[in-house]
């Protein structure tokens, strides 16, 4: 009986250390399939961000060009993010404040002619 016994708790054992490995296998494939994933955002984040530096210069560009003063718009989109309490709002109010930033920019650019004479 004695023997029945040690074998069965071999079995039981062997068949708990069999669960572990192809766990632990899994968990392998998961922390690899992870940081696979990690370097993959890492890239299309670097790559995001130069973009948006390049769109960031040209539209300085464009803004000193047409003699939109920057920093006000800038202002007036950080006033209307803080009234509208940052991100929760800003999908619904983006329209308004776009708008808005739109009819500043334009009355800033009609300044900017009538001063020059164009």
């Amino acid at each position: 009986m004695g023997l029945g016994n040690t074998a069965r708790t071999l079995q039981k054992m062997t068949d708990m250390a069999e669960d572990v490995y192809k766990r632990l296998n899994d968990v392998r494939e998961q922390v690899r399939e992870t940081q696979d994933t990690v370097v993959e955002t890492r890239d299309r984040v670097g790559n995001l961000e130069a973009e948006v530096a390049e769109q960031r210069a040209v539209l300085e560009a464009l803004a000193e060009e047409q003699g939109i003063d920057l920093d006000g718009v800038k202002a007036t989109a950080h006033i209307d993010e803080a009234e509208t309490g940052g991100v929760d709002g800003a999908a619904t109010d983006a329209d308004s404040g776009a708008e808005t930033r739109t009819e500043s920019a334009t009355a800033t650019r009609t300044d900017a002619d009538d001063a020059t004479g164009e």
